[in-house]
């Protein structure tokens, strides 16, 4: 049984993984300011070997505290997304650098840190981005993270790099500012989407492949300690238009292609994964599944802003 924290434990992604440990037999401790409420955790709350902290990473010396005793630390504590970044610059920054500093200050010897960061940190790039592409991101939130992989390299601890694709799915934590969550949500609900730069490519994966990914790391940490890593599946390359239409197998909507609006972050390009399926790791859903399990629920829910990211 490994002992295991989990910061931001009952958001999108950490939600969707906790189960995942505790069925391996793990013991986990979730470390989260349930800023969204304690309803994402109702599934699993009870179970004999969870722990459940109301914290802040902001806080160093509970930071110090908490992390004390775990054989890992899993990372998901952050304002995510560059929308909600620019909402609040300076939460943005005491989340999400000072909270990781906080984490890494608090590490000891023999703990192991798997880090949660972001294809955004490659800001625009002309071809494939592997993970030598150089990083220069256009937006706080991946300023931010690129930050947070620099301290957490400088710091010589134990740790994996983790920068994911576009993530979409259900969760019990679910959110609606993520691109394939809402096309689907409006779709449903406003019967039109309104689309701008179609042509941009992006990879996606679902919230379940996301979150499989650190037992995964955690099977494989001799092999991936040290290194980073993008998380994805070239099968899941699609450009914004494809995945609108894609949704249009399933629910009936009028698309609206739009000659205004601009990504930030200029996520225009494919994404190499050839370092992680050589490892054996391939996404399990593929965008047909998480399309058809996202309008089953927006079917029967309507949701409003407490369950979105900003």
């Amino acid at each position: 049984m490994e002992k295991i924290l989990v910061t931001g434990g009952a958001g999108y992604i950490g939600s969707v993984l906790t189960p995942m440990l505790l069925d391996a037999g793990h013991q986990v401790t979730i470390y989260d300011n349930i800023m969204y409420g304690a309803q994402p955790l109702l599934g699993f709350a009870s179970h004999k070997n969870l722990n459940l902290v109301k914290g802040d990473v902001r806080e160093a010396s509970e930071v110090a505290k908490v992390v004390k005793g775990h054989d890992w630390i899993i990372h998901l504590a952050a304002i995510v997304g560059y929308p909600a970044c620019a909402a609040d610059p300076l939460r943005a920054n005491s989340v999400n650098v000072e909270g990781t500093r906080n984490i890494v200050k608090s590490m000891g010897k023999g703990q192991r840190l798997i880090f949660a960061s972001t294809g955004s940190t490659y800001g625009k790039v002309e071809g494939t981005a592997t993970e030598e592409t150089p990083i220069a991101p256009l937006t706080l939130y991946g300023r931010n993270k690129r930050d947070c992989e620099e301290l957490i390299k400088a710091s010589c601890q134990d740790f994996i790099l983790l920068r994911f694709a576009t993530v979409f799915g259900s969760s019990p934590r679910l959110r609606l500012d993520l691109l394939v969550n809402d096309f689907v949500y409006q779709a449903i609900h406003n019967r039109q989407i309104i689309l701008y730069e179609g042509h941009f490519r992006r990879t996606f994966l679902h919230s379940f492949d996301a979150a499989a990914m650190y037992p995964f790391c955690i099977a494989n940490y001799e092999k991936m300690r040290g290194q980073t890593y993008n998380v994805g599946d070239e099968t899941m390359n699609y450009t914004k238009k494809e995945i609108a239409l894609k949704i249009k197998e399933y629910v009936e909507y009028y698309l609206h292609e739009a000659e205004v609006g601009h990504d930030q972050d200029q996520r225009d390009y494919a994404v190499d994964y050839g370092k992680l399926r050589n490892l054996g790791y391939r996404a399990k859903i593929s965008m047909d599944g998480g399309i058809q399990e996202l309008v089953k629920i927006f079917r029967v829910l309507r949701t409003s802003d407490p369950l979105r990211n900003i």
